[in-house]
């Protein structure tokens, strides 16, 4: 199917206005809110609701993405290849919607449910001229656990995958599909009513196409999709000429693997900058895993994007183009290129975040005064699931904890907020006590975890919940064997640790833990500080002594 837009070359692309360039950024970006806020609105379950667990962008004909909203940074990197999944697997037709999650055709890890749908300009138009998406966390995708994040050992324990499918067809959702998934998803009234608030977004950015169009016109809206995406390009470019050219390594290791007691899995990269291109270089990362940190291309990819779009002074508009200076090499079989049936729930929020602990390590020695030192470099992800006596229905609580930042050259650290990967919010106390049978005992920030040094870094949080009925919890966590590096001679942040406190007795769990806890258990989650940046500056009280 030819797409509509490839005939659009550079030579007959209407002349790019930088004035213009500015405000179709802001347009289109602005529609990818719009879609975000009516999804936020519309949902039912706190993670959505409350948590923000979502993000939403606008792709051209050809699948590139055009604009992103600020949502969740390991979302919006890897989406792209969940469009291109999408675009070459089915016939899109005005009205239809396609739904999949799977990590091997397109997706990142089974809760993240992505839709996608066509844009005409005219019905009469035999292939769209843009494409709107979304993609959400949902709180539980079937599975052997509730919350469908469980350290799995292969997909096939993780949860429904869904390959594209037609979930809406000519505007009529496909009941028998519906059906189908609600009866693998524990909760199945929480998720329709999420996966409803997703096709409500999806409209809403076919609406603002076709109001922009008719303001503008279809040429140069079409024309300034691209333009966008030149601009980006020649953004990052500039970006990486001024970085010395040079080949530029760092490894970090993650947490053990639960499958082998010796085995200390890394992740190393070598940047390779040479004028206005980098190439970035993955070789030497461990093999795929037995448990679920593996990731898929889609998320390295999705770093890269995140830490090279920061590099930027400006407000660099974000899409596509960003990524054309740029050339990644993953070996196959890695952890960061898991092979089919791999585990993977974990390295969409875990080995993300310590992707871009590498590559900022690597840049550091190339740029240290722009690089801060690590951040926590893991999500913390709580699961919870049971059986509600209060409310008289299933749940399922699924959270990501904030942690501390890595300081910098020019400031402290950020205490107990969500960093890099992930830009979601914590789960208010009060949404937390009203939907789930938890009493909240303690929320507070974790002093004195953050790396010392002349800049300090910002501080984990500790969170300790009472569970009022038996519950199934399951927890997956890095950096509770290694700490956040601090850079330049500051130290670095502590490490995390989760606990359970049952009649007065406290015992340590591992990082990654799934099992069932009886009522009156106290789980509280102490998450890791971000390192510190300079030597510590001697006190006056030191010198004199």
């Amino acid at each position: 199917m030819t797409r509509r837009g490839s005939r659009r070359t550079k030579k007959n692309l209407e002349r790019a206005h930088p004035v213009k360039i500015r405000i179709y950024d802001n347009l289109f970006t602005a529609q990818a809110e719009e879609m975000g806020a009516v999804l936020g609105r519309l949902g039912f379950s706190p993670n959505i609701k409350e948590r923000r667990d979502y993000s939403t962008a606008i792709f051209d004909a050809h699948g590139n993405m055009v604009a992103q909203a600020a949502h969740i940074p390991v979302h919006l990197g890897s989406m792209p290849l969940s469009v291109k999944s999408a675009i070459d697997s089915l016939e899109l037709s005005e009205g239809d919607i396609a739904l999949l999650n799977d990590p091997f055709q397109g997706g990142t890890h089974l809760p993240d449910l992505t839709m996608v749908a066509p844009f005409f300009v005219r019905k009469k138009d035999k292939s769209p001229s843009f494409y709107v998406a979304n993609r959400a966390h949902h709180a539980d995708v079937g599975g052997m656990a509730g919350g469908s994040m469980a350290s799995a050992n292969e997909i096939y324990q993780e949860g429904l995958r869904i390959p594209p499918v037609h979930y809406v067809k000519a505007g009529c959702r496909d009941e028998s599909l519906h059906q189908l998934l609600l009866a693998n998803m524990r909760n199945p009234k929480e998720r329709e009513g999420d996966l409803t608030a997703q096709i409500a977004a999806i409209k809403v950015g076919g609406e603002r196409l076709t109001e922009l169009i008719k303001m503008n016109g279809e040429r140069e809206v079409l024309d300034y999709a691209q333009h966008l995406q030149e601009y980006s390009h020649r953004l990052v470019a500039k970006i990486i000429s001024d970085i010395p050219d040079g080949v530029y390594s760092f490894k970090d290791s993650l947490d053990p693997d639960l499958g082998s007691k010796d085995a200390q899995p890394k992740i190393q990269v070598k940047i390779s900058i040479k004028g206005s291109k980098a190439h970035i270089d993955f070789s030497g990362t461990s093999p795929q895993l037995t448990d679920n940190r593996n990731a898929n291309p889609a998320i390295t990819h999705s770093a890269v994007f995140y830490v090279f779009r920061c590099l930027g002074d400006e407000d660099l508009p974000s899409n596509a183009g960003c990524m054309k200076p740029i050339a990644v090499t993953i070996e196959p079989g890695s952890l960061l290129d898991a092979k089919f049936p791999s585990a993977v729930a974990a390295g969409n929020v875990e080995t993300s975040q310590r992707i871009v602990d590498v590559l900022l390590g690597a840049l550091s020695k190339a740029i240290p005064s722009r690089i801060p030192a690590a951040s926590q470099g893991t999500m913390n992800n709580l699961t919870i699931s049971g059986f509600d006596p209060f409310r008289n229905r299933q749940f399922t609580y699924y959270e990501t904890l904030a942690g501390g930042t890595g300081a910098s050259a020019a400031s402290d650290g950020e205490n107990a907020i969500h960093s890099h990967m992930t830009n979601t919010l914590n789960t208010p106390i009060e949404s937390l006590e009203t939907h789930y049978p938890f009493r909240l005992i303690g929320y507070k920030v974790r002093t004195g975890s953050g790396g010392e040094g002349a800049q300090r870094g910002g501080d984990g949080l500790i969170r300790e919940i009472e569970l009022l009925t038996p519950c199934e919890v399951a927890f997956i966590g890095e950096r509770h064997h290694t700490s956040p590096y601090g850079l330049k001679g500051g130290e670095n942040g502590k490490s995390g640790s989760i606990w359970i406190k049952q009649k007065g007795k406290k015992k340590r769990l591992p990082g990654r833990f799934h099992g069932h806890l009886p009522k009156g258990t106290v789980l509280c989650v102490e998450t890791p500080g971000g390192g510190g940046y300079g030597k510590k500056r001697e006190t006056l009280r030191s010198r004199r002594a």
